[in-house]
């Protein structure tokens, strides 16, 4: 699908379909009192078959007096109310009345109502991330499809051109396009998506945008002395895979940001296995990695100026004869040692050596993203992220971020008191701290790794993806994180 800017009149666009809101109480937007003066009253009098009610539409064809084969009217809810996420869902709404639409083209004047202080350029972003998202599907696993591909192929965002709106086009397309590849690569399935097939995915990103890559095997590993990530892939078929992919898109005496994303491809629980119950959403364990691909690939393809590394440790975590047990002690890249309590909380092992690796970059920053634990999910259920960092600064800039892209998360503490949870009597520390706060001791023990490092930890767990009927990736934060490197740049 392509977008386009035009200054459009509503009632002269020629397209398959035009999109104008509606608010409750049957107050017009402008489009839509456009349209409605053009036609002599026929959106008015269709309105007693639209409730207003956000997301509702009504479509109607073949208005006298309007150019669009078609109009669709969107419900937008109480006008007083009118905000961020009633924007986004109406643009949702208007996006699957479309898909079930013969038309090619569509304008979509949604894209242009004021969304309290946000400026045009943030409409543009959203209308267009909104749309992709409401088109994405996973079918190609599929041997009959359920539907043939949507007619849609143009939408033009009704603004007055200029080099802003322009530039955030291009930066929601190329967004779109690496959450879509985040999308694509947690929906795959375990017995597909392996860490060779990551490292190959990496690869193609590499040599589409002519990036650096690297990808350390088990023999790299073990010369180096990743310990811990070794100890969680010993009883897997699978050879694991250390990817390194590196974008430079400014002056090379601009210190990176470096990217780590977990990348349990398959997580079993090893020895200490997880119930069966749902277990297959556990090929969701690399949305980490997944993530940090698809936000490398969206900066490449907008040529942002922004010096990105991007880290994915990727393996299984299975159980078996070589598998690591309860009680294991085992010597991390850093040289610290852990005492493996439990085996199903290996992401943060992995994370930990990938951390510690990280530290050669000379990094800026240091953001890691991992679908971590299952007390984040307990604390902040499905709608946000949980951000922990050791520098506020860092944070809060993380945190405006997410706000401006609508990827939200909410800050987690980091304190040292919670430190003591994972004391161990054999090792320098245990790898769980116990059922209390658990999300937060998780952070801690990765806090022990990062000492040297301006660092932030996204605990995806919650939102990487959805399950029930609507089971599937959600390429979250690839939002976040292309706004946060955007704006990093852009600030400094």
């Amino acid at each position: 699908m392509e977008f386009s800017i035009k200054k459009l009149a509503p009632e002269t666009a020629k397209a398959g379909c035009i999109v104008v809101g509606v608010h409750q109480a049957g107050e017009l937007t402008q489009a839509a009192r456009a349209v409605d003066q053009a036609s002599k009253g026929a959106v008015r009098a269709a309105l007693r078959d639209l409730s207003g009610k956000t997301g509702s539409t009504l479509l109607l064809r073949g208005l006298p007096g309007v150019a669009a084969e078609r109009v669709l009217l969107v419900g937008l809810g109480e006008h007083e109310e009118f905000a961020e996420g009633a924007f986004r869902d109406a643009v949702r709404a208007a996006a699957g009345a479309l898909k079930e639409l013969g038309a090619k083209d569509a304008a979509l004047f949604l894209a242009d109502l004021k969304v309290g202080s946000r400026p045009s350029a943030w409409n543009v972003r959203h209308a267009v991330l909104a749309m992709c998202e409401a088109f994405y599907r996973f079918d190609e696993l599929k041997t009959q499809k359920k539907s043939p591909d949507p007619a849609l192929a143009s939408v033009i965002l009704p603004f007055s051109p200029n080099s802003q709106l322009e530039q955030a086009l291009t930066e929601a397309a190329a967004t779109a396009d690496g959450a879509a590849l985040a999308r694509k690569l947690g929906n795959l399935p375990a017995n597909l998506c392996t860490p060779t097939y990551l490292a190959e995915e990496a690869k193609k990103i590499a040599r589409q945008f002519k990036l650096g890559i690297d990808v350390l095997e088990r023999r790299d590993m073990e010369k180096l002395g990743m310990g811990a990530m070794l100890s969680v892939t010993r009883a897997s078929h699978q050879p694991p895979k250390f990817i390194v992919l590196r974008y430079s898109g400014t002056a090379k005496s601009t210190r990176p940001v470096v990217l780590v994303g977990k990348g349990i491809t398959f997580d079993t629980g090893g020895i200490s296995l997880k119930p069966a119950g749902e277990m297959d959403e556990m090929k969701f364990d690399m949305s980490g990695a997944a993530a940090v691909l698809g936000t490398v690939r969206a900066l490449a393809a907008m040529k942002a100026p922004v010096n990105v590394i991007g880290v994915a440790p990727a393996c299984e975590n299975m159980p078996g004869g070589h598998a690591s047990r309860p009680g294991d002690v085992v010597t991390t890249l850093s040289g610290q040692t852990v005492e493996i309590l439990n085996t199903d909380a290996e992401g943060r092992l992995i994370l930990c050596d990938a951390l510690t690796y990280a530290e050669r970059f000379k990094p800026e920053i240091v953001v890691d993203i991992a679908t971590l634990t299952g007390a984040c999910v307990i604390a902040l259920g499905h709608v946000a992220s949980g951000l922990f960092a050791n520098d506020q600064k860092l944070a809060d800039e993380i945190r405006d971020a997410a706000d401006d892209a609508w990827d939200r998360v909410w800050q987690m503490p980091l304190w040292e008191d919670y430190q003591e949870q994972l004391r161990s009597n054999f090792a320098d520390m245990a790898n769980i701290g116990g059922r209390p706060a658990g999300s937060v001791t998780a952070a801690c023990f990765l806090a022990r790794f990062t000492r040297k490092q301006r660092w932030a930890h996204l605990d995806i767990a919650g939102t990487a993806w959805k399950s029930g009927r609507e089971k599937g990736s959600t390429g979250r934060p690839v939002p976040l994180l292309v706004r946060f490197l955007l704006r990093h740049a852009g600030g400094k």
